[in-house]
């Protein structure tokens, strides 16, 4: 996707204040807009001051984006994120209201699917939004976490500011990347006697050493001796929720993938494990060793290129 300056759109400086922004979008509402300005381009420069504002004006977009930096350099291809631009950021309401459609890089950034919509509704406050990190092995047992969220507020002077609170979350069981935890009244107040909003973590798997997660399912690389993949083998294997059994067969071969059935994270159905198989040869590096394979070379007829032909 291409990266959105969304300070150059509005033509003010990345320090600019909450007034200073709202005073360049006005500004800029007027020239474009399509009542007034039936130009050519004029629409879609319409549009990205709208989607500028829509970020800028919001303290805890604004804050977050900020987090991204500057424009990439050019010949660097399409735009993507890091992974964690957003950590811990709280983000009050759901997206523009009345269905704008807004660019490639709001939708990826800012949209947060699973949530209700945002905004009051009747003195409700508006939801929240956040992402919670945890490992795998939460995932299959279940765990209570305090997180820290960073809500930026604006100060007295119109300053954007960083206010950081702590929330308690019960992590279910069974639960999978890209789904959500509603905490009931944890997102913003409401407006006079109106209820508070709430607040949606969207569950993220912190980076595994072991395994590669993919909805309920894990895959990984098994390494697996010369031997135990000629003559096959029982392989005792750790798993996030516990130790299992797994049989090689005989003639195994680099690349085979390995199904251990319900296995994978909790639910209805059950996720699987794929370990995919991977030979590793030891080192010759005694003479023993080094003897051991130049026996096989001699004795055991066997042609790894055989099927290049030639």
């Amino acid at each position: 996707m291409e990266f959105k300056d969304y300070y150059k759109v509005l033509g003010v400086q990345r320090e600019a204040s909450a007034s200073e922004i709202k005073k360049a979008f006005r500004k800029l509402a007027r020239k474009y807009h399509p009542d007034i300005n039936a130009g050519a381009g004029s629409e879609a420069k319409f549009k990205d001051v709208n989607e500028a504002y829509e970020v800028l004006n919001d303290p805890a977009r604004r804050a977050a984006y900020d987090q991204l930096g500057q424009e990439p350099p050019p010949g660097q291809g399409r735009y993507k994120p890091p992974p964690d631009w957003d950590s811990g950021f709280e983000f009050s309401g759901g997206g523009p209201q009345g269905g704008e459609a807004f660019s490639d890089f709001f939708e990826t950034l800012f949209r947060r699917g699973g949530g209700a919509p945002g905004g009051m509704r009747s003195g409700r406050g508006a939801d929240s939004h956040a992402r919670i990190e945890i490992a795998i092995e939460d995932a299959y047992r279940g765990a209570d976490r305090t997180i820290s969220l960073r809500t930026p507020v604006v100060g007295p002077d119109g300053n954007v500011r960083l206010q950081d609170h702590k929330v308690s979350v019960h992590v279910p069981m069974g639960i999978a990347q890209g789904q959500h935890i509603r905490l009931a009244g944890q997102g913003a107040p409401g407006a006079g006697p109106g209820t508070a909003g709430d607040l949606f973590l969207e569950v993220t798997f912190a980076p595994h050493p072991v395994y590669r997660p993919e909805g309920k399912d894990l895959y990984l690389d098994l390494p697996i001796a010369p031997w135990e993949a000629a003559l096959g083998s029982h392989v005792v294997m750790p798993t996030p929720g516990g130790k299992v059994d797994l049989r090689i067969p005989k003639n195994a071969r680099s690349g085979q993938k390995m199904r251990l059935k319900g296995k994978g994270l909790p639910g209805t159905p059950k996720g699987d494990i794929y370990a995919t198989l991977k030979i590793v040869n030891p080192k010759a590096d005694t003479a023993e060793a080094r003897a051991f394979f130049e026996k096989m070379a001699k004795e055991m007829p066997f042609d790894p290129r055989a099927h290049l032909g030639g």
